[in-house]
């Protein structure tokens, strides 16, 4: 038989990291044990009351069936509480609250809720993949527009505005910004809110990385009138330590809210209800929670930045987030190529900024999620491959 991908798939291609990872378990089968510092996996556990109310909710006879597609009002209500504390944001758990099996998820439900053939839509260069394999599978019209070091890794909104912005349905931005761990501000959401609102764009901010290494998290909806013109992606995978779990949520007005429910709908049957149950405990841990996570992250943040010294990249020390992002010296043609440099001579992975956009051919990044030992042991390596 001869049957072809349908013709969404063909500018598809499979995720870096599935195929590097194939690259890298060859690798271990052949003796060669490779650090991995690649992939921002959280490598620490849950609070233990999480864990606990997980195993008695799941103990329960009632529990295991089929669960609302809005999710449960226990997790809606813990969210809409969550953003109150932390955000300074008011939202109405019942209409401004959609639970998500993780927030990935999420950017392809509202790009396939919003986009089709004939639309574009603004994507970050450098970014995360996502956001473009999402909108293509759409149909729509990927339009990037490339963030610099030298404008602080923020879009430039006034040469953004010199192009044609007629079918522009659609803007994602992310801040604090996956791969380079640039802070937002209150100054640049009032701009972007703007921007939407001037040219009837949707401003869609995934928001994963607010509580990492920052101690003032941040939301696009605590901007006046952001609910008119933004959507908000947010996640429990990096802030508690659940990646696996895939809790995530969006946050809407009410008729945005319903909109995207419709296509979701029609693509699950809802989260397992002692996940949600877990994931309520979660979000009603206090602040030092987030104050225990940093502390940790910033001894690992330390190690990484020895590593990013003895290869010789230069990096911003203010950056938040699971990651390091460095620019890479001149004698390497580009990320890719320090990158397999020291995956084949020291056995460390480590992730080349190009996979984010040709805006990040020159940089690369390192996961935090790894123990100090770890970290350690792959600047030994790398100490003596130098030698």
């Amino acid at each position: 038989m001869n049957i072809q991908v349908a013709s969404r798939l063909q500018h598809t291609e499979e995720y870096y990291f599935s195929k590097k990872l194939r690259e890298i378990d060859e690798l271990n089968k052949a003796g060669k044990q490779i650090i991995n510092l690649g992939i921002g996996s959280p490598d620490l556990p849950p609070h233990p009351d999480v864990i606990r109310v997980l195993s008695e909710q799941a103990s329960l006879p009632n529990t295991h069936g089929y669960q609302n597609y809005k999710g449960a009002p226990i997790l809606r209500q813990a969210i809409s509480d969550w953003y109150v504390r932390y955000y300074g944001v008011l939202l109405n758990p019942n209409t401004e609250v959609l639970p998500l099996i993780g927030s990935k998820e999420g950017i392809v439900h509202i790009c396939m809720t919003y986009l089709q053939e004939g639309d574009k839509v603004l994507v970050p260069n450098p970014g995360y993949p996502a956001y473009t394999s999402a909108a293509r599978l759409s149909g729509a019209t990927i339009v990037p527009y490339t963030l610099s070091e030298e404008n602080g890794w923020l879009p430039d909104l006034a040469a953004i505005e010199e192009s044609d912005l007629s079918h522009v349905k659609m803007m994602w931005i992310n801040y604090p910004h996956m791969p380079t761990g640039t802070l937002g501000n209150t100054a640049f959401f009032e701009q972007i809110v703007a921007f939407g609102r001037k040219h009837n764009i949707l401003i869609c901010h995934d928001n994963p990385y607010s509580f990492i290494l920052n101690d003032q998290p941040q939301s696009i909806l605590s901007v006046e009138g952001a609910l008119d013109v933004a959507i908000e992606l947010n996640s429990l995978s990096k802030s508690s330590n659940m990646a696996g779990w895939r809790i995530g949520m969006l946050l809407a007005n009410e008729t945005r809210i319903n909109e995207i429910l419709r296509f979701k709908s029609n693509m699950d049957s809802g989260m397992f209800l002692p996940l949600q149950v877990a994931a309520a405990t979660a979000l009603g841990l206090d602040r030092s929670w987030y104050t225990q996570l940093n502390d940790e992250y910033r001894k690992r943040r330390e190690k990484v930045f020895e590593i990013m010294d003895l290869l010789g990249c230069s990096y911003n020390k203010d950056q938040v987030g699971l990651f390091v992002w460095a620019k890479i010296p001149s004698r390497f043609k580009d990320g890719y190529a320090l990158c397999d440099d020291v995956l084949y001579k020291s056995h460390v992975f480590i992730t080349p900024g190009g996979i984010f956009g040709s805006a990040g051919d020159s940089y690369i990044r390192i996961s935090l999620c790894a123990t100090s030992d770890v970290f350690q042991q792959a600047i030994s390596r790398i100490k003596d491959t130098l030698a």
